[in-house]
C-alpha cells in the first residue's frame, strides 16, 4: 500500500499505512515527548505526555494511527502547555528528589522537565506516604518515584515472559504490585530481566550499581532527551551525501 502523507507542525512527512503518529514522527526525525511509550512494547496511551492535536482535536500520538492529509500539531503553545501540566502533576503526585536520586541524569521525567522549561511545579506537593521494597537480593522498588507508566508490567509480561509486576487499585491508591506474593523477593524477577531496565524514572533500580556512571556523564547530561531522534535523519542524509 502507498505511503501516507500528512503534516506535523506544518512539515510534510511520509509514513507507512498503519503506523502511529509517534512512530511516523520518529522515522522522520521529529521527537514527540513520551513516558509510558517504549520502543518494542505495544502502544499504551496512559501518560498523555505524547498528546498532539489532529485536525484540531487532542489525541495520543503513541496510539493514534496516521491518515492521509491530517494536520498534526505537536509544538503549539497549547499542546506544550498540556505537556507541562502533565509532567508537573507527575512530580507533585510522587516524592521526587532529583538531587539525591541515583537515576538523575538518566531519568526521562527529569529530562522532560528540563526540555519543557520546568524549574519547579506550579501545583502543591502532595507528599504521599509510599513504601520501598528492598526484599529482593538484587533489585529494589521505590514506590515514591513510580509514575504508573506500566512499562515494567508490560515488559515483564511481553518481553521477559513473566508476571512479576501488575497494577492494582484505583485513583490515588493505584500502584505497582508484585505477583504472586506481596514482596519483590516472592516473584520470579531476575536482575537480568528487561523489566528492570524499562523504568523511565528511579522506581526500579539494581542494587550495588549506584553511581557507576558519575553524574555529569549520564545520558541526558550529555544531550537533551529526544536529541537522538532529532539527529538520526540528519545523520543518515549526511552519510548518504558523503557516499
Amino acid at each position: 500500500m502507498s505511503d501516507v502523507i500528512f503534516t506535523i507542525d506544518g512539515r510534510e512527512v511520509r509514513a507507512r499505512f498503519g503506523q502511529t503518529i509517534l512512530a511516523a514522527a520518529q522515522d522522520n526525525g521529529i521527537y514527540i515527548p513520551r513516558l509510558c511509550h517504549r520502543d518494542g512494547l505495544e502502544p499504551y496511551g496512559s501518560c498523555r505526555v505524547c498528546t498532539v492535536t489532529v485536525n484540531g482535536r487532542p489525541a495520543s500520538a503513541c496510539t493514534q494511527p496516521v491518515a492521509e492529509g491530517i494536520a498534526v500539531e505537536s509544538e503549539s503553545d497549547e499542546v506544550v502547555g498540556w505537556r507541562r501540566a502533565v509532567v508537573e502533576m507527575l512530580f507533585v503526585e510522587g516524592n521526587h528528589f532529583c538531587m539525591f536520586c541515583e537515576k538523575s541524569g538518566n531519568c526521562e521525567l527529569q529530562a522532560l522537565a528540563y526540555r519543557l522549561g520546568i524549574a519547579a511545579p506550579r501545583f502543591d506537593l502532595q507528599w504521599p506516604k509510599r513504601d520501598v521494597d528492598a526484599s529482593h537480593p538484587d533489585v529494589l522498588i521505590d514506590h515514591n518515584r513510580c509514575i504508573l507508566c506500566a512499562r515494567c508490567v508490560r515488559t515483564s509480561r511481553d518481553v521477559d515472559g513473566k508476571q512479576a509486576f501488575g497494577l492494582v487499585g484505583r485513583g490515588a491508591a493505584r500502584h505497582i504490585a508484585v505477583n504472586p506474593g506481596s514482596r519483590l523477593i516472592d516473584t520470579e524477577l531476575d536482575v537480568t530481566d528487561a523489566a528492570v531496565d524499562a523504568c523511565p524514572v528511579g522506581a526500579i533500580l539494581r542494587k550495588r550499581r549506584g553511581y557507576a556512571t558519575p553524574v555529569g556523564r549520564r545520558q541526558f547530561d550529555r544531550a537533551p532527551i529526544g536529541t537522538e531522534i532529532e539527529t538520526r535523519v540528519e545523520l543518515t542524509v549526511g552519510e548518504g551525501d558523503l557516499s
